[in-house]
């Protein structure tokens, strides 16, 4: 068997294990957005990099309010989540030129969640060809870019 390290890993997978953390309970002041790779912030979601992604560009809309329920969600949420998503389509769609787009919510466990107290939209930027054998056979995901140059590219179309 082989082993990639990655040891970067080791904070984000503790901190799930914590019930007093919320990964998507964000830090309201902003001071720390562009460390934590929040791209944008709207009045009742904002975007986020994906920080485990399946593709360069994988991003993630969430609620600033702690649900895992989207019928709670009021209009203005999933209203604002939509469009944003639209946004960050566009801003993916200028920036890799995919092919095609994932878009979706997994809720609940059993549906997928990894996260599944504070739902969340990803937006994936999809290639013809990018489910290689790592992915499939090697479970291991090939990036070519880190999350700061990610971060960088994306971010002035949210400025």
């Amino acid at each position: 068997m082989d082993y990639l390290w990655t040891p970067w890993r080791y904070q984000y997978i503790a901190s799930l294990k914590s019930p007093s953390r919320c990964v998507f309970c964000i830090d309201t002041s902003g001071e720390h957005d562009e460390e934590d790779f929040v791209v944008f912030r709207g009045r009742s979601s904002f975007v986020i990099l994906n920080i485990f992604p399946y593709a360069s560009g994988h991003l993630l809309v969430a609620p600033y309010a702690h649900t895992a329920d989207f019928q709670q969600c009021s209009v203005e949420e999933s209203t604002e989540m939509l469009e944003l998503a639209k946004r960050c389509q566009f801003a993916l769609q200028q920036t890799y030129e995919p092919d095609g787009f994932n878009l979706g919510m997994n809720l609940g466990r059993c549906a997928g969640a990894g996260v599944e107290h504070h739902l969340h939209l990803h937006i994936v930027p999809r290639w013809i060809g990018d489910s290689n054998f790592m992915t499939i056979s090697g479970e291991t995901r090939v990036l070519p870019e880190s999350l700061e140059t990610t971060y960088r590219k994306l971010r002035p179309y949210f400025a």
